[in-house]
């Protein structure tokens, strides 16, 4: 998984961050929330982990704002010392997921973020339309202007990504992890894939829909 964590406690993000690594997912640590939010919004997260306490924006008005401007709304679990049922009321009201009390078992906090990415999976729809392109992610098959795409995992892998997080751009860094989990090879290997990809997506068609983003990555222009 790939998590965002919103705290301003030193002490406590690097407690939570090398636990969180420890079973083997990614963490991004933003120590305020304006720094949070522009993460939030320029990358996909399975879960956000958002203390409320932050020194430049209150965590509920963060809540709201990330919930209402995301491409793709990811799961927020509130983490807070406030736990009155008030707290936790107004905490829903404003988009969360779900709420854990400090100080936090880490343990119970890992299977809240798993259980939280398995229920936002469950509305994610399991097939896709884009223009001329058709991705049925169960079955793995694409197909475009009904043509069927002889991909390879690999390359169903990278365009699944890039259909899911469309118009999004996706980082190079990101689609090694989607491939590669916390192995990846270098990046030739993704250069590869990408060319293999065209090849079958884009060269028999007029119109080119895998597009390089420079200093970023690759997204699908589909208009």
């Amino acid at each position: 998984m790939k998590i965002l964590l919103i705290e301003d406690n030193n002490t406590i993000a690097k407690q939570l961050v090398e636990f969180l690594a420890l079973q083997h997912w990614v963490v991004d640590h933003a120590h305020k929330g304006k720094l949070g939010e522009k993460l939030a919004l320029e990358d996909i997260y399975d879960v956000i982990i958002l203390d409320l306490n932050l020194p430049d924006i209150d965590g509920l008005t963060l809540c709201e704002r990330i919930k209402n401007q995301a491409t793709i709304t990811p799961p927020i679990l509130m983490l807070t010392a406030r736990d009155t049922f008030e707290d936790k009321s107004l905490g829903f009201h404003k988009g969360a997921d779900d709420y854990l009390t400090k100080p936090v078992d880490l343990r119970e906090l890992a299977l809240r973020c798993q259980a939280l990415s398995r229920r936002n999976m469950l509305h994610k729809p399991k097939q896709l339309q884009l223009g001329e392109l058709f991705i049925d992610l169960t079955r793995q098959t694409a197909t475009r202007n009904h043509q069927e795409l002889a991909l390879t995992s690999t390359s169903f892998t990278i365009l699944s990504v890039l259909a899911q997080q469309h118009p999004t751009p996706v980082s190079r860094s990101e689609l090694m992890h989607k491939i590669w989990g916390d192995n990846p090879p270098n990046t030739d290997a993704l250069k590869s894939h990408i060319y293999s990809l065209r090849s079958l997506l884009d060269k028999p068609f007029d119109k080119p829909l895998l597009k390089t983003i420079l200093n970023i990555g690759f997204k699908l222009d589909i208009t």
